[in-house]
C-alpha cells in the first residue's frame, strides 16, 4: 500500500490536471484559490487512479489451483503482490502426489514474462482452502483529498502554481485564478469612480467589496467574479496600490502615498560596498548578529518564530523616522507575496495612540514611526520593541521600562568636514546601548557637514580615519568600540557592520588591541 507522503512525492502536475482544472472553472464561473485548485486537482487525482485500478481488475479472477481457466482468461495472483497476467496455454500436469490437474501459462501484465501455474486440483492445496476472494484488492488509497493538502499542501501548490502561471488562458490576482474570456470589463467609468471613492476614503486602504459597494458594482454577476474582475484591473492602473498583507487585498492611492513609502528615504539609501566576507574573524560574524543590520549578507533563516523582537535605534532610521525589518523583527510584520507595499496600523503601547505604518519589505524598513520617536524623545542607541497584536494587521510598539535619569550621552559637534564628539547629559527616558548612544543638538550644522562630506566623497576608510581619533578622545585609551564607530559612521553615511568590520581588519592603518576595541595604527 502506498503511503500518503509516497504518494505526495509522486505527484505530478500534468497538461491534462491544467486543462482540467481550467474546465472546472469555466463551468464554475468563479475564481478559485490555488489551495481550491490543488484540492481539487488531489480529488481528481485519486478517483482516477481509483477508476484505472477498477478498470485493470475487471473479468479478471483470483487465481486458485482448484478452479479451472480458459485461455484469454485474465487472473490475479494475490500472492504475488496482487499480480495480473494472461492465460496464454494450458496442459496436462504430471506429478502422482497430487493426481490429475492441467496446467496453465500465463503472461504477466507487469513485465511480460511467464510462468506456469496448476489448476483444476483435486489435491488439497493451501491457497484452495483460502478465502482469497474476501480480500481487498491491492492499490486503492485509504487517505482522502482533506489529508493530502493538510500535510503536503504546501508543496502540491508551489508545483500546481509553477504550471498554472505557464497558462495563458488563466488570470492570476490575489492569489485567485480564473480564465481569461470570463473577465468581466470594467470601462473608465467605473475606474474614475473607484479613484473618488478612495479619494473620499481620507488615507485609509478599502477592500474591493467595500469600493464595489459604494460604486454599485460593475455587472449582475456573483460578487466574487466582480472582486476578481476589478482587482485585475486595477493591478494594472498606475493610479491605484494593493498594499494589503498576504490574504487580504486593500486599495491605495498612490498619490496618497509619503514619498518615504515610494523612494527610499535619503538616510537608509546604501551604495554597496564590496569586501571580502572571508577577512571576518569569528568574533566578528559574532558581533554583526549582535548588530541584527538589516543590510547584514547574514543568509539565516529564523529559528522559531517570534511574536515581538528588539531593535536598536540607529541615526539612518532615527532621521528618517523608520525601523528595521532585520532577522527579528520582519516576523513581527504582516507579509504579502507580490504586494512591495503593506498598509499597517502602528501602536504605541503606553497610551493606545494609533500611527499609519508602510512595510516596504523589499528594502528592509517600515515608515511611520517618526512622531511616536519625538513624542518618547527616544535617542540614537536606543531600544525599541515590537510586538505581534491580537489584531490583523496592527502592532504594538513598546519601549522597555527605564526609569528616566540623565545619561552622559556623545553629542556631535561638526566643525566642517572634521567632527568633535564631547560627552553631555541629557535626559533619557528609555533603555539604550551604551556603546551606540549618540546624540546631537545641531541637526543644521550636522546635515551641512554631512553633505560637505559627501560632496569631498569621502571613502569608508577616509571616515574611519576621521571618527577614531575623535571619537578615542573620549576615553583614556584612546580607542573606540566597534559597534560606536558603527553607530557613527551611520551618520555619514549608510554602512552595514560587515564592510566596516572587514576594513577595519584588512587595513594595517588600523590596530585591533582586544576585544572589538580599536585605534590608528602608529606610524
Amino acid at each position: 500500500m502506498v503511503s500518503i507522503r509516497q504518494w505526495a512525492n509522486n505527484l505530478t502536475v500534468t497538461p491534462e490536471h491544467i486543462d482540467y482544472l481550467i474546465n472546472l472553472m469555466l463551468e464554475r464561473e468563479i475564481p478559485m484559490t490555488s489551495r481550491d485548485l490543488a484540492f481539487e486537482l488531489v480529488g481528481r487525482q485519486l478517483e482516477t487512479e481509483a477508476v484505472a485500478l477498477r478498470e485493470h481488475y475487471r473479468s479478471a479472477r483470483i487465481y486458485n489451483p482448484a478452479e479451472v481457466y480458459e485461455i484469454g482468461q485474465r487472473v490475479i495472483f494475490p500472492a504475488l503482490k496482487f499480480a495480473t497476467a494472461t492465460v496464454e496455454d494450458v496442459r496436462e500436469g504430471h506429478n502422482p502426489s497430487y493426481g490429475p490437474f492441467k496446467v496453465i501459462s500465463v503472461q504477466f501484465d507487469s513485465d511480460q514474462s511467464r510462468r506456469e501455474f496448476a489448476m483444476d486440483l483435486i489435491a488439497p492445496h493451501k491457497l484452495s482452502q483460502e478465502d482469497q476472494e474476501s480480500e481487498p484488492l491491492p492499490g486503492t488509497n485509504e487517505f482522502q483529498a482533506e489529508e493530502v493538502i493538510a500535510q503536503f499542501g504546501e508543496d502540491i501548490i508551489e508545483q500546481l502554481e509553477q504550471h498554472l502561471l505557464e497558462s495563458d488562458d488563466l488570470v492570476y490576482v490575489a492569489r485567485q485564478w480564473f480564465p481569461r474570456e470570463l473577465i468581466l470589463p470594467v470601462n473608465e467609468g467605473h475606474l474614475n469612480l473607484v479613484e473618488a471613492v478612495l479619494e473620499m476614503a481620507e488615507g485609509k486602504p478599502l477592500t474591493t467589496q467595500d469600493i464595489l459597494d459604494q460604486i454599485g458594482g460593475i455587472s449582475n454577476s456573483p460578487m466574487s467574479l466582480q472582486v476578481f474582475s476589478l482587482n485585475y484591473v486595477l493591478k494594472d492602473d498606475d493610479r491605484f496600490d494593493e498594499v494589503g498583507p498576504a490574504g487580504t487585498v486593500l486599495w491605495y492611492l498612490v498619490r496618497r502615498e509619503p514619498e518615504s513609502v515610494r523612494q527610499i528615504p535619503a538616510p537608509l539609501r546604501y551604495t554597496a560596498i564590496d569586501y571580502d566576507r572571508s577577512g571576518l574573524t569569528p568574533e566578528m560574524v559574532s558581533l554583526e548578529l549582535e548588530i541584527a543590520d538589516e543590510l547584514s549578507q547574514l543568509n539565516l533563516k529564523p529559528t522559531e518564530k517570534l511574536t515581538e523582537a528588539t531593535f536598536t535605534l540607529i541615526y539612518p532610521h532615527r532621521r528618517a523616522g523608520t525601523l528595521p525589518l532585520n532577522l527579528q523583527t520582519r516576523q513581527i510584520f504582516p507579509t504579502a507575496r507580490r504586494a512591495p507595499r503593506i498598509y499597517v496600523t502602528l501602536i504605541d503601547a503606553q497610551d493606545g495612540e494609533e500611527y499609519v505604518g508602510w512595510v516596504v519589505h523589499r528594502e528592509h524598513y517600515v515608515y511611520g514611526l517618526n512622531e511616536f520617536y519625538l513624542k518618547h524623545k527616544v535617542p540614537m542607541g536606543g531600544y525599541v520593541k515590537v510586538r505581534q497584536s491580537d489584531e490583523p494587521g496592527k502592532v504594538l510598539l513598546v519601549l522597555p521600562e527605564h526609569r528616566p535619569r540623565s545619561e552622559y550621552v556623545r553629542l556631535i559637534v561638526p566643525k566642517g568636514d572634521q567632527w568633535v564628539f564631547d560627552d553631555h547629559k541629557r535626559p533619557i527616558g528609555v533603555e539604550f546601548d551604551d556603546l551606540m548612544l549618540i546624540g546631537v543638538d545641531d541637526l543644521t550644522g550636522l546635515d551641512q557637514s554631512i553633505q560637505l562630506l559627501h560632496q569631498q566623497r569621502k571613502t569608508l576608510v577616509g571616515i574611519i580615519k576621521m571618527l577614531i581619533p575623535a571619537l578615542g578622545k573620549l576615553t583614556p585609551q584612546a580607542t573606540v568600540h566597534a559597534k560606536t564607530l558603527y553607530a557613527a559612521v551611520n551618520v555619514i553615511r549608510r554602512c552595514p557592520p560587515g564592510p566596516l568590520l572587514a576594513t577595519l581588519n584588512a587595513n594595517p592603518d588600523f590596530e585591533n588591541v582586544g576585544g572589538h576595541y580599536w585605534r590608528l595604527a602608529e606610524s
